[in-house]
This record gives structure tokens, sequence and C-alpha cells, in this order.
């Protein structure tokens, strides 16, 4: 998982850079990027078209697709567990698109505002395919509790910070929070969810991913509008303390998850 995530994140970290060469090559021409960008999403639609094969995965007594009630207590309460603890992380990361916001309001020119997303993509692919390497050898819960405490330093120093350079490490230590968290949910969610329900579990977790980060995303728009945008990181780094309390309904797992 922390290597997918790694890959997943050379792309995030390529494609900002490469919108930052063509906003200056095409005069700011926001539509023409957004033209060019339809390129890797083309070849990506056709790479899975054409080039991923479904692994086998029926066998007998496996359960028919679907969600219900059955399915819900199927998943079983560790699940259910790692999947509260989630969400909760996800109220205090809220989007990445308030670290664009806190670098324009600092001064940082529109051409460049793709660099707040470089910076945090680099340190967020760098930092995932290491840190999933830890969680197998020392465990789960230690990295995201040291994941967490990122968290609440970044949100420290984007709520404080008033120059570019420290916008960009509060951001690159977003990102490494996201490096030391988010294979390491993943995994947890793969250890506790029934095999035969891998898919639904994961369908789950996001769900609940989203709809949290909408909600803390919403909240912190409010603190921004209202307080000012060091409001919003300082809530942000006090759900990351409730997510540390929280740490206590954390289940154990395979592979030293406990």
């Amino acid at each position: 998982f922390g290597l997918r995530q790694s890959l997943d994140t050379v792309g995030a970290f390529a494609g900002p850079l490469a919108a930052m060469g063509l906003m200056a090559v095409l005069m700011m021409d926001l539509r023409a990027v957004m033209w060019v960008a339809l390129v890797p999403a083309v070849i990506a639609v056709a790479i899975l078209a054409l080039g991923v094969d479904e692994p086998p995965m029926a066998r007998a007594g496996a359960r028919k697709p679907g969600f219900n009630l059955s399915t819900a207590g199927a998943l079983g309460a560790a699940f259910w567990r790692v999947a509260v603890l989630g969400a909760v992380m996800m109220l205090a990361r809220f989007s990445e698109a308030f670290l664009v916001l806190k670098a324009a309001d600092t001064g940082l020119a529109t051409a460049y505002v793709p660099l707040v997303m470089v910076v945090m993509s680099l340190v967020y692919s760098l930092s995932s395919y290491p840190a999933g390497v830890l969680s197998d050898r020392l465990g789960r819960r230690g990295l995201l509790l040291a994941g967490l405490g990122v968290l609440i330093l970044a949100d420290l120093v984007l709520a404080l910070s008033g120059s570019i350079g420290a916008v960009l490490i509060g951001v690159g230590l977003w990102g490494l929070h996201m490096g030391l968290t988010q294979g390491i949910l993943s995994s947890l969610v793969a250890d506790t969810a029934p095999d035969d329900l891998r898919g639904t579990a994961f369908g789950m977790f996001n769900l609940m991913s989203g709809v949290a980060m909408l909600a803390g995303s919403t909240f912190a728009g409010v603190l921004w509008d209202v307080y000012g945008s060091p409001a919003a990181f300082l809530a942000g780094g006090a759900f990351a303390l409730v997510c540390i309390a929280g740490f206590v309904i954390l289940p154990g797992g395979k592979s030293g998850t406990a």
C-alpha cells in the first residue's frame, strides 16, 4: 500500500509542476492547460480498459454483492473502529485547497500556486513507501500516532505563518503526515475486513472519509471566513488531538498492527 501511494503521488507531483510550466508557456491560458490535462486521463482510461485484468474472485460460499444490515455486521467491529478513526482523521485533515488559499493569501503569485501541490506531493511520494515498509516491521499504531503529531505541527506552522517560506514548510509537513498515514489506513482496512468483503470495506471506508472531509472542509471554511485562516488550522490541530485520544479504540491486527 505504501508503494501504491508513492507511485500515485508521483503523478500528483508531476501534474502541478507541468501545469506551472504550461501556464508560463501558454500565457496563463487555463482552458488550454485543462485540455492538456485531459490527455493523461484518456491514457489512464485506455490502460484500465485494455491492459488491466480482474483477478479471479469467485469462490464457494462467497457473499452476494450488495450492502445491507447483515453486510454491515459481517464487516466486523474491528473494521468499523478503523473506519470511524479514519473519518475523524479526515475531519482533522480537511481539503488541500486550504493550503493553496493560505499560500495565495500570503502573497504567492497565481502562476506559482501549483507549487504548493508540488511540494506537498513530493514529500508525500517520498515518504509513503518508507512508511509502508516501517509499518510492516514495526506496526501501524506508532506511525499513525507520529503522522497525527506531524499534522498538528503542520497546522501550527500554517496558523502562525506569515511568509511564503513558512507556508511551504507547513505544506511539506502536511505531505509528510499524508505519507505516514494514508497507506497505513488502507493497510488497516485490508487487515480488518473479511476477504470476501474487502471491496465493500474500502468503499464504505472511503464513503465515510469523504463525508467527513466534506464536513471538515465546510467547518474550516466557515472558521476561515469568520475568524481567519489561523482559526481553521488550529481547529484541524484540535481534531487531530481528539483522534490521538481515540487511539484507545484502535484494534490490533495482523503484522503487528497493535
